[in-house]
């Protein structure tokens, strides 16, 4: 089967956030550094809230292609858009606690829109 050109690349990040740290969660995206947002072959970003209860939140994130993402996974920008997540993982992590969420990254090829 022959691979098409796409319109774009897709990642979705999947978090479950314990129940106490939902407010923070969502302070955190609110107030986001928009770091991502310099990035060559970005486009744009949603962070979807679950409709129902103790479902996770998606950050869906919209790329040119691949590699664009690949280049900001592991950038500066990727540390400084994360650094206050990360640094509540670490203090959990230091405290005995467990992490106030988890998250799983899926990545699309746009078939098309």
């Amino acid at each position: 089967m022959a691979h098409s050109s796409t319109t774009g690349f897709v990642a979705i990040n999947t978090i479950h956030c314990r129940e106490e740290y939902l407010d923070r969660f969502e302070t955190l995206f609110q107030t986001r550094a928009k770091a991502i947002d310099r990035r060559p072959g970005f486009r744009s970003m949603e962070v979807l809230k679950p409709a129902a209860e103790g479902q996770p939140y998606l950050v869906v994130s919209h790329w040119d292609d691949e590699a664009s993402f690949r280049a900001w996974v592991g950038s500066e920008e990727f540390h400084e858009g994360h650094k206050r997540a990360f640094e509540d993982l670490r203090l959990a992590k230091e405290q005995g606690h467990e992490a106030p969420m988890t998250s799983q990254m899926a990545t699309y090829h746009v078939l098309t829109r």
